[in-house]
């Protein structure tokens, strides 16, 4: 497939158009941003770990029954994806009560939640991604009802089999971030990205951070954590 011009650059991706009007080429790169950008920096080697990461647990998801926008993989940073109008949701789920939820509801971190939680954020960084309702996005008309549902029933899918999967090699799955996009026939595939900057990521023993909580928090050893996730994952 022929890359093309670039298309968009966002804090951790470049997209470009290819030959065809199917598919495009994502290339990450190794820049980090955290809090809508404010903060930035460079984390060695991250754009290898989130493109090969991603990847493989796209794969292992579209065998579970959720479509992704996953193609083929070209090098260890460039993936052949396909072309979707990106629904303008974060959708996030938190299994264990960190981060932001912490800070919103006085729930002390670690604090294993009783049920997963699904939340909704409009994408939009000079707003600070607001988060929303379904009432929200009914009436501003980001979504369907429709797509809500069939969203929700891909990330719950998705919760499910990543908790059981990093499970198995002793790391709990805190809580995520993932985004849906729709293809030129209107279907809602799973797009975006799957890593540790996506993603919270605690050894199951130790809870050590092994995702971008190290950079934003000024922890020390960033790209260790990458690494480390990587080894676990392919060995």
């Amino acid at each position: 497939m022929e890359k093309r011009e670039q298309m968009y650059e966002g804090k951790a991706k470049k997209v470009f158009a290819t030959d065809s009007p199917d598919y495009c080429i994502v290339s990450y790169k190794d820049d980090a941003t955290a809090f809508n950008g404010l903060k930035k920096g460079t984390i060695a080697g991250k754009g290898v770990v989130n493109n090969r990461m991603s990847n493989y647990l796209m794969q292992l998801l579209e065998k579970e029954g959720v479509p992704t926008h996953f193609v083929e993989e070209l090098n260890e940073r460039e993936t052949v994806v396909k072309k979707v109008k990106i629904v303008p949701l974060e959708v996030i789920v938190r299994n264990t009560a960190a981060g932001s939820f912490s800070k919103r509801f006085g729930v002390a971190e670690g604090t294993k939640l009783l049920c997963p939680t699904l939340e909704f954020c409009y994408k939009d960084d000079d707003l600070g991604d607001p988060m929303v309702n379904d009432y929200h996005i009914l009436a501003c008309g980001w979504a369907t009802k429709e797509d809500l549902e069939t969203i929700t029933d891909y990330t719950f899918k998705i919760n499910a089999f990543l908790v059981d999967f990093f499970k198995k090699i002793n790391v709990d799955l805190i809580d995520f971030k993932i985004e849906f996009g729709k293809t030129a026939d209107g279907t809602i595939i799973l797009a975006d990205e799957i890593s540790p900057d996506t993603c919270r990521f605690w050894d199951a023993t130790t809870h050590e951070k092994l995702d971008k909580d190290r950079f934003r928090r000024d922890m020390g050893s960033v790209e260790e954590a990458y690494q480390e996730m990587m080894k676990r994952i392919f060995g």
